[in-house]
């Protein structure tokens, strides 16, 4: 498979749809890299069900698929046989969704003759340090999303090593999970932290789970737990859920998360200083990524123990495209092309047995 030096100019359509966003982008490897990222959400969509439907995400990302990759050509200025590659997302994702982009790749490729190449989504968010910062190899990534939430040691663009992760929900998924619980729309995260900024973090005593076991790994469906009882305790005192009583659980619900974020970091930090990389960085990525609390942890922990901090900026946190075509450039690099197997799970370190084990539809991520 042919090969590409990194001083070769590539431009590469990216598509994105393993979730609700329904997301393409153009990006190159000379000047201005990002030259347009269009992603079209599906929040109205999916309001009155308190989540993600994936019948209906499915549905919508067929619908939108053909405009968002138009948009985004056109934004770029760029014509589809200019480009060099397709780059789409393969999984981990909900499996329609997913489906819904191969084969809109695949049609794009067929009458282009543009080679396709498969990525995983979690390389997307893995590796977007290096979209926009240029950081390099080896340096260690939180991934903290709706669906994941790991440590990993990014070595090369197609090699990870995990030094931990939740065994249980993922931070994205407790967040959504408490406004849920405390009657706040979706998505959850940027509205509990909203209404986080009026609360005091100290009023409940929430738990910070497996802080007292060595590692990194991490647990979160206890927190919930305990947050849904405070809850309910506080709905039996007062007949009811008052504002304020809303503010402290979202204020302590946040600050108990950024503790178990910032002590297990800490650790991460640890075990991979021992390989003395020659840049030490501790990059931040996912959706979780664009709470500034968390991120305000982060960085603190990263000065005290004189380690470099990068946290995308906040549209490229979620579910972009952008991503997905920088992995395709890096990908093209190696020669890697292809790997277009539509799969629901796909972890990035097939070198350990899954965190959360495996069922017939393979290891989960």
């Amino acid at each position: 498979m042919q090969q590409f030096a990194s001083d070769t100019p590539l431009t590469i359509l990216g598509i994105e749809s393993s979730c609700d966003d329904t997301s393409a982008a153009v990006v190159r490897t000379d000047r201005d890299r990002i030259l347009s990222n269009v992603v079209a959400g599906q929040t109205e969509l999916h309001a009155t069900f308190g989540g993600v439907v994936p019948e209906i995400a499915a549905r919508a990302h067929a619908e939108k698929l053909d405009f968002t990759v138009q948009a985004a050509l056109e934004h770029a200025g760029v014509e589809l046989s200019a480009l060099d590659a397709i780059a789409v997302t393969a999984g981990p994702g909900l499996i329609g969704g997913v489906l819904s982009g191969v084969m809109c790749a695949r049609g794009l490729a067929a009458g282009s003759g543009l080679p396709l190449i498969g990525v995983n989504h979690l390389a997307g968010h893995a590796l977007t340090p290096r979209l926009t910062d240029d950081v390099a190899f080896p340096y260690l990534v939180l991934l903290a999303s709706g669906g994941h939430c790991q440590f990993l040691v990014a070595e090369a663009p197609d090699r990870f090593h995990r030094v931990g992760g939740t065994i249980d929900d993922a931070p994205g998924e407790a967040f959504d999970k408490t406004a849920r619980l405390l009657g706040l729309p979706q998505p959850g995260g940027p509205n509990v932290e909203i209404v986080a900024r009026d609360g005091d973090a100290r009023r409940f005593a929430f738990p910070r789970p497996l802080l007292d076991r060595a590692g990194c790994d991490m647990s979160f469906s206890g927190l919930k737990t305990a947050l849904l009882r405070t809850r309910d305790a506080c709905i039996d005192a007062h007949g009811g859920l008052a504002r304020k009583d809303r503010s402290d659980l979202c204020a302590g619900f946040q600050a108990a998360i950024a503790d178990v974020l910032a002590e297990k970091s800490r650790r991460a930090l640890e075990t991979y200083l021992q390989m003395s990389p020659p840049s030490a960085t501790l990059a931040v990525a996912g959706g979780v990524a664009a709470n500034q609390t968390i991120r305000k942890r982060l960085m603190e922990l990263c000065e005290q123990m004189n380690v470099r901090f990068v946290a995308p900026p906040l549209p490229l946190c979620t579910d972009n495209a952008a991503m997905i075509a920088w992995v395709g450039i890096e990908k093209m690099r190696l020669g890697q092309m292809g790997d277009l197997v539509a799969r629901p799970r796909w972890p990035l370190d097939t070198r350990q047995a899954a965190l959360l084990g495996s069922g017939k539809k393979g290891a989960k991520a």
